[in-house]
């Protein structure tokens, strides 16, 4: 994921702060601001590389998956945790030395996370969006003990096994994450080049593989949904499959780039395609578009906008008439893989800030002349007016 993640103005600090959209947090030019960036390979250390890197402007822990029922109902979910700061820690102390209030309530960042959930027996796709100060712990990120949160949602745990929980009314999710393989950095050994602009480019790993169990609520907003739904408020254990994508910066996009496709698949081999298309403003794409293959025994080869063929199928048209791909062929033919990426609902556009589509696919093929298949995550933004 490259990150969609803004809200509107809010009062914080004293004064009110008008949060710029998402394309705009992620532009370079960050570095006059205070904030580090993202410039060379680096080490990367785990558990700490789990938490928060707040000399950062931004940062995401993303999570998608596939969710069975016992009696074979299929879900997909969404999660993701954004954190966007307001101010780089050096101006911030020296904003405090100049005597400015210290106050409970000062917070230096703000955390956002979108929560969604396909229910493919019923038709139906929901989405919510929460977003709150990191003060008074209403908020935020550690990393050891690993724990991510913003109100009642959040994930964390030891190292590896991981507590995830969210929901509002219409669904609720209580998940076990068991994550196996060791990360999987993208790009050049995790540095993530997505423009030959200064300072357009992000530390970007991936988990592709997590097992999950736990239990999925399906409720009701009001007694007149309560009535009308047959299993209203019914919980349903669950299992199935994760993805995690971590990526920190301080601008990762181009003056020119407007937005980006981005899909991960995660095939019945065991192998897993990661792939992102960014676009300029007449759609075209950029020659930085780039992504991973991992092979089945975990081993991680990169992938480079020549590699890969994308062919968009068919489209769909959302109620708030923004139009968006919705199937696609992809082909590698280094690998000999040709699949199609069909999504599981047409309709899985989240209507938060901003609005995008991050919809569930089913996936089948070809690998080396052999039939294959599998399930993935679709990623559509800048298709929307931001």
């Amino acid at each position: 994921m490259i990150g969609a993640a803004a809200v509107g103005a809010i009062a914080l600090n004293g004064r009110t702060w008008a949060a710029p959209s998402p394309l705009e947090v992620l532009r370079g030019g960050a570095s006059d601001q205070g904030f580090a960036q993202a410039q060379s390979v680096r080490t990367f250390e785990f558990p700490q590389d789990q938490g928060p890197h707040p000399e950062f402007r931004n940062e995401w822990w993303y999570f998608t998956g596939h969710l069975r029922a016992r009696d074979g109902e299929r879900f997909g979910f969404e999660l993701t945790f954004f954190r966007v700061a307001l101010a780089a820690p050096k101006l911030e102390a020296s904003e405090i030395a100049a005597g400015m209030s210290a106050s409970h309530w000062r917070a230096r960042q703000i955390y956002v996370a979108h929560f969604a959930i396909t229910d493919i027996a019923h038709r139906t796709f929901h989405s919510t969006q929460r977003e709150a100060r990191d003060a008074l712990g209403l908020s935020g990120a550690r990393a050891e003990p690993f724990r991510v949160w913003l109100g009642g949602w959040s994930v964390g745990g030891d190292p590896g096994n991981w507590t995830l929980q969210a929901g509002d009314c219409a669904y609720g999710l209580h998940l076990q994450l068991h994550s196996f393989g060791a990360p999987v950095l993208n790009g050049d050994r995790g540095l993530s080049i997505k423009s030959d602009e200064p300072g357009a480019a992000s530390y970007y790993y991936s988990v592709p593989r997590i097992a999950v169990e736990g239990s999925l609520v399906r409720g009701a907003c009001s007694a007149e949904d309560a009535a009308r739904a047959v299993d209203a408020a019914r919980t349903l254990e669950v299992t199935g499959e994760a993805w995690l994508d971590r990526e920190w910066g301080s601008g990762s996009l181009g003056a020119r780039q407007a937005g980006w496709d981005w899909f991960g698949l995660q095939l019945e081999d065991g192998s897993a395609v990661m792939f992102y298309a960014l676009r300029d403003a007449s759609g075209a794409r950029d020659a930085h578009s780039a992504g991973t293959w991992v092979d089945g025994h975990g081993a991680a080869h990169p992938l480079t906008s020549h590699d890969v063929t994308i062919e968009v199928l068919d489209h769909w048209v959302s109620g708030a008439r923004v139009r968006y791909p919705s199937r696609w062929r992809l082909r590698i033919p280094s690998l000999d893989l040709d699949v199609t990426a069909a999504p599981v609902l047409a309709n899985q556009e989240l209507e938060t800030t901003p609005r995008y589509w991050e919809g569930d696919v089913d996936v089948s093929g070809t690998r080396n002349g052999k039939a294959i298949s599998g399930e993935g995550y679709v990623e559509l933004v800048g298709y929307a007016a931001q």
